[in-house]
């Protein structure tokens, strides 16, 4: 078994994979560009040098004023040292995908140290975190040991001790708070060296995940407050382990610092609360992971992902990943995924997916995306905001902004097709309905309905014969082509199967038809038509059925059934109404 799932996680991701474009491995700030404009406005120099780099800026409107003229002339300079001599350190940037982020300059800070004790137990820092534009000391400021992995938050006063058990030759600090950049001092027992002397190898480190355990979600009450600041005071140090453990997210073999290292193997008794996990991470209630997850999540609640995941990710209430997912999705409830979803989303009452699905979403009850190319199957709804280029089939409503697959189920719905609709009604705003009145050789008044496209639509028929012989009630389903000739005269090919009963349908029979329409618009709005028919008809009994008022039409009995059945041509005209 362990075998199988390896080899399909193994396969899907390569499938994965070769859905996507691969992109340049040369970060965005990194490109060179060269540019010679005189009095040339912000916005079209940003413009301008995206273009040249393939990549997006965004910004808010009120950041600079985007009208302000400039002159540049450079050649061969990097993106990163273009925006500082246009901005003069007032904007701070950051990469995510294909965009670069421009946002206000952060403040800065800095560690001002009032002790150092080192002996045979333990090292010892303590001190202030300092504003130093302002002199301000600041509370709720994280500082923190990269490689040692410890961390505590300065009080209400701005002051901090942290300690390290065992002698230590020296340690590297480094103190954050939301809205400040970092600061790294090193400190060598008792002689601190300024950051001017440190270069920290994570300062340029461009991770950012959505903090998707802020708000007022369930999991507010499974992280207490100083967990919520180290989030936001720490949002791009990740550290890797082998192991890590939990009872719960606030009693963890790393302490303060979990949501901030990737483990190999992640064991969580009751929960945990992790900077992600490249490996295995297995839960009795929930997982909580800040990045992303590889390989295999399992918990006996819910995994809540910040970052993507690339695994098998099995849950027994509910699955939420805020970027995208690759694999093998399984909740119990709900899988919820606000990127894009490739692979295998098995949800028991519902999958929702903010962007593409490229595989397979199954669902008991309702299957939602931005855009499907693949497979929906839902109990009973599946929706396409955008396109639909794979199938749909539900068991009563399916619906797509755009479809140019296969829709199968009771409804099908969509504002703009190019695919096939089977269903009983399909209501397309491209499309057509129409309702038929007719007559033909067996039934003398039937309406029919018909929705579609000329393509492929279904029928609806009801009707009644006014006989003073044979008093016939029909009804059925069918599905038709239409041929266009030219914009006034077309031809249907149609095939439907009915039920033909004298006694309200005490007792009935089947009439299998197929038949051909010259179909001619006469008004704007309405169309003649009239053609041959085939039928072939079976007699379900002998005693009250239509077998019984027209005995000289049934030729011959089926051997298997022994029951009267009977086949010949027929006709049909009558007029159609387009609604």
């Amino acid at each position: 078994m362990k075998t199988i799932l390896i080899t399909l996680l193994l396969f899907l991701s390569f499938f994965c994979h070769a859905q996507h474009t691969k992109v340049t491995s040369q970060r965005n700030l990194s490109k060179t560009v060269t540019l010679n404009v005189k009095n040339e406005r912000i916005s079209d120099i940003l413009q301008t040098i995206g273009k040249a780099g393939s990549f997006y800026f965004s910004y808010d409107g009120m950041l600079f004023s985007q009208d302000k003229l400039v002159d540049l002339n450079i050649k061969g300079v990097q993106v990163r040292h273009v925006l500082d001599q246009l901005f003069n350190g007032q904007v701070e940037y950051i990469e995510d995908a294909n965009y670069i982020i421009l946002r206000h300059a952060r403040n800065r800070l800095t560690i001002q140290q009032t002790l150092i004790e080192n002996n045979e137990q333990e090292y010892m820092v303590s001190g202030f975190v300092v504003d130093t534009q302002t002199g301000n000391r600041l509370k709720q400021a994280s500082v923190y040991e990269k490689q040692l992995l410890q961390s505590t938050l300065t009080d209400e006063n701005g002051y901090f001790k942290i300690r390290f058990k065992g002698r230590q030759t020296g340690v590297i600090l480094t103190a954050s708070k939301e809205n400040y950049h970092d600061s790294t001092l090193v400190f060598l027992a008792d002689v601190n060296i300024q950051p001017a002397k440190y270069q920290d190898r994570n300062s340029n480190g461009n991770t950012i995940f959505s903090n998707a355990f802020s708000g007022n979600g369930i999991w507010r009450f499974l992280l207490s407050s100083r967990q919520r600041i180290q989030d936001l005071n720490i949002s791009s140090f990740f550290a890797q382990t082998p192991f890590q453990a939990s009872l719960t997210p606030g009693l963890s073999s790393h302490g303060s610092m979990s949501a901030n290292i990737i483990n190999k193997v992640s064991l969580n008794v009751m929960g945990g609360y992790t900077g992600g996990t490249n490996g295995i991470e297995i839960a009795g209630l929930f997982n909580l992971t800040k990045g992303d997850i590889k390989k295999v999540q399992f918990a006996g609640l819910f995994n809540i992902v910040g970052g993507s995941v690339k695994a098998i990710q099995i849950a027994g209430v509910y699955n939420n990943v805020k970027r995208n997912t690759a694999g093998i999705q399984v909740g119990g409830i709900l899988n919820k995924a606000d990127g894009n979803a490739c692979g295998i989303q098995l949800g028991g009452l519902s999958n929702i997916t903010r962007e593409k699905v490229q595989g397979f979403q199954v669902a008991g009850m309702v299957n939602k995306a931005k855009a499907v190319s693949g497979v929906q199957l839902g109990g009973l709804f599946n929706k396409v905001a955008d396109r639909l280029e794979g199938i749909q089939f539900a068991g009563l409503i399916n619906y797509a902004r755009r479809m140019d697959g296969l829709q199968i189920s009771v409804l099908n719905m969509a504002d703009s097709v190019s695919g096939v609709g089977i269903g009983l009604v399909n209501l397309y705003k491209n499309g057509f309905q129409k309702l038929n009145l007719y007559s033909n050789e067996l039934v003398n008044t039937n309406i029919a309905y018909k929705t579609g496209t000329a393509k492929l639509y279904s029928l609806l028929i009801v009707g009644k014969n006014f006989s003073d012989t044979t008093s016939l009630l029909t009804f059925g389903l069918g599905f038709g082509h239409e041929f266009i000739l030219n914009k006034n005269i077309n031809i249907a090919a149609e095939g439907s199967i009915q039920s033909l009963s004298p006694d309200r349908f005490k007792t009935a029979d089947i009439l299998y038809r197929m038949q051909a329409l010259v179909q001619v618009k006469v008004l704007s709005r309405v169309e003649v038509f009239a053609g041959p028919a085939y039928k072939y008809i079976t007699a379900l009994s002998d005693v009250a059925s239509i077998h019984n008022y027209r005995k000289s039409f049934f030729r011959r009995r089926d051997d298997s059934t022994n029951h009267a059945s009977a086949s010949g041509l027929g006709w049909n005209f009558g007029v159609s109404l387009l609604l």
